[in-house]
């Protein structure tokens, strides 16, 4: 197997690989890739290509449909940097408050000054903020990310609104019961003195902090984007941060607009960047896409249906193809005699065969529909 990476990725994430791939970025008719925020949108696949894993939750970097149209499996990797994220927003939450990348701006004019502790003193109102401490927070998504962040600002003795109307079954359960839930989103702008969005970029969420939402929001509301640049208008930030209705934006993503205006307090990228994010999202895009590629098993994908078979040692295939029931009936006779598990994700199933006799896929590729077989 041939696995080509597009990025720097962690040893502890190769390492998970079995004995006798071969893994380099200067590769050809590679079977997988790994990749971190390289783009592969003008990136022309081989036709051995069979699973792409992000090291990452986003996945704006992948062709999606591309790959489902090619029978190509893309994975992403959900919380596995979500503890690394969430201490970034709690660090957020105080630098909007206190002024103190401010403060720590002007401290370098001291330099060299025999009455610095003088000026100080005299000074230090300039950067006068508030507690956090009893201010109520507004969290727009609960995943892994957002519900970490409600969890740990209700220890610090805020009170924590909550919006999601998509929240996992498993996230509701993970979530401190001090955390208040809520179905209007209106609730989270009216009454939020700060109001944090863990969000993907979908044509819903996208401009979520800005328009008609920031209108209703508090005055001297404090806003903070960790997720993505467009999930705020920075038209509308900037009005905002001029009249007052904002006291302070903290941006992951300081676009050109934003960057180095007053009331910006702007990182680059830096959510996940620790070295245990990186180890545990290169540690779960190498295990998912060395699982896929030994044995069809498919684990966090976020264009195709997740399916998983018990190995038993017989022969096996994986056949994606189009949802309908002409070709449903045809591949349950062929793929008839042992154990099988089957998924659905939009017009695109896909099932897994385990038997004692072998498979003819020369028969299973005829049958209308089928966009992929793949025997291991």
């Amino acid at each position: 197997m041939k696995i080509k990476l597009y990025n720097k990725i962690a040893k502890c994430g190769l390492d998970q690989f079995p004995a006798g791939y071969e893994i380099a970025e200067d590769l050809a008719e590679e079977d997988g890739i790994v990749v971190r925020s390289a783009d592969l949108h003008e990136v022309e696949f081989p036709a051995a290509l069979r699973g792409i894993a992000r090291a990452g939750a986003g996945v704006n970097n992948i062709p999606l449909d591309v790959c489902t149209q090619k029978g190509i499996v893309a994975f992403n990797t959900p919380g596995a940097n979500a503890q690394a994220v969430v201490e970034l927003c709690i660090a957020a939450l105080l630098l909007t408050s206190r002024k103190v990348s401010d403060g720590i701006e002007w401290s370098r004019t001291l330099a060299g000054r025999e009455d610095a502790l003088k000026v100080v003193e005299k000074e230090k109102s300039r950067f006068v903020g508030p507690e956090i401490y009893g201010k109520t927070l507004g969290v727009i998504g609960l995943g892994a990310i957002g519900g970490g962040v409600a969890n740990a600002a209700s220890a610090l003795g805020m009170r924590v609104l909550g919006y999601d109307p998509y929240v996992s079954v498993n996230a509701a359960w993970m979530l401190n019961p001090a955390v208040k839930k809520v179905d209007d989103l209106d609730e989270i702008f009216r009454e939020s003195d700060y109001i944090t969005v863990h969000v993907p970029s979908l044509p819903s969420t996208k401009g979520i902090l800005g328009g008609a939402n920031l209108a209703k929001a508090k005055e001297g509301v404090r806003l903070l984007n960790l997720a993505r640049a467009d999930l705020a208008v920075d038209a509308d930030i900037l009005a905002g941060l001029e009249s007052g209705k904002i006291a302070a934006y903290y941006t992951d993503f300081p676009t050109g607009a934003l960057a180095g205006k007053p009331g910006v307090i702007a990182t680059p990228h830096l959510g996940a960047s620790t070295p245990e994010a990186e180890d545990n999202c290169a540690v779960m895009a190498c295990r998912q896409l060395a699982e896929y590629l030994e044995c069809g098993n498919i684990v966090n994908s976020v264009n195709m249906p997740c399916v998983r078979l018990a190995v038993n040692g017989g022969a096996r295939v994986g056949v994606f193809y189009e949802n309908n029931e002409e070709t449903d009936g045809a591949l349950a006779a062929l793929l008839a005699g042992g154990n099988l598990a089957k998924g659905t994700r939009g017009g695109v199933s896909y099932v897994i065969a385990e038997r004692t006799a072998p498979f003819d896929l020369d028969k299973i590729n005829a049958v209308g529909g089928v966009i992929r077989t793949i025997s291991y």
